[in-house]
C-alpha cells in the first residue's frame, strides 16, 4: 500500500508546468493586465488556486514565465538590431508586466519587486554592462543603466501614446533612431 506521494509529486509538477505554459500563452495573447488567474487556471485545466500555492501570485507567475522563456542562455544586449526589434515586437504583443514596471515603480510585494528587478538586470542591464566593460569604457554599469532607461522610456512613451509622433511611427523607422541613440553610449 502506498500513500500516493510520488504520484502527487508528479501531478504537482505537471500542474505547475501546465500553469506556466497557459500563463505564457495568455500573457502573450492578452498581456499581463488583461490575463486573470481564473483564465490561467482554466487554460491549464487546473484549479486556479494552485497559482498561489506554486508561485504566490500572478506577478510571481509572470516572473517564472519570463525565466522559463529566457532559458539558461544570457540574452544578447540591446545594441543588436535583432534583440532591439524582438523587444519592441514583444512589447507590442504584450502589455507591460512586472519586469518592465520594476524600472518605473515598486511592486507592492517586495519579493516580486526583487525578482522583477533581478530579471530586468539579467535581461537588459547586465549584457550591456558586459559589452561596455569588454570595450574598456568608463562606468560600464552606469552606461548600461542609462541605455536601459532610455530604451524603457521609449517603450513607455510609445505604449502610452504620450508623444504623438513616437507613438505613430512605424517600427522600421524607429529602430535605427533608437539604435543610434543607444550606440552613443558604446564609445
Amino acid at each position: 500500500m502506498t500513500d500516493g506521494t510520488p504520484s502527487r509529486r508528479r501531478d504537482s509538477a505537471r500542474s505547475r508546468e501546465l500553469l506556466l505554459q497557459a500563463a505564457g500563452e495568455l500573457f502573450s495573447e492578452r498581456g499581463f493586465d488583461r490575463t486573470t488567474i481564473r483564465d490561467i487556471g482554466e487554460r491549464a485545466g487546473v484549479d486556479p488556486a494552485l497559482i498561489a500555492r506554486y508561485f504566490g501570485n500572478k506577478s510571481a507567475l509572470y516572473i517564472a514565465v519570463v525565466r522559463a522563456e529566457m532559458g539558461d542562455t544570457p540574452p544578447p544586449d540591446l545594441l543588436g538590431a535583432d534583440r532591439l526589434r524582438s523587444l519592441f515586437e514583444r512589447r507590442n504583443r504584450r502589455s507591460a508586466g512586472p519586469v518592465f514596471w520594476s524600472a518605473v515603480q515598486a511592486h507592492d510585494d517586495p519579493a516580486v519587486q526583487e525578482a522583477a528587478h533581478a530579471q530586468l538586470y539579467l535581461r537588459l542591464v547586465d549584457p550591456l554592462r558586459e559589452r561596455f566593460a569588454g570595450k574598456g569604457l568608463d562606468r560600464p554599469q552606469l552606461r548600461a543603466e542609462v541605455a536601459t532607461a532610455a530604451f524603457l522610456g521609449v517603450l513607455l512613451a510609445r505604449g502610452a501614446g504620450t508623444l504623438d509622433e513616437l507613438a505613430a511611427v512605424d517600427l522600421e523607422e524607429l529602430l535605427p533612431l533608437v539604435q543610434e541613440t543607444l550606440k552613443t553610449l558604446d564609445s
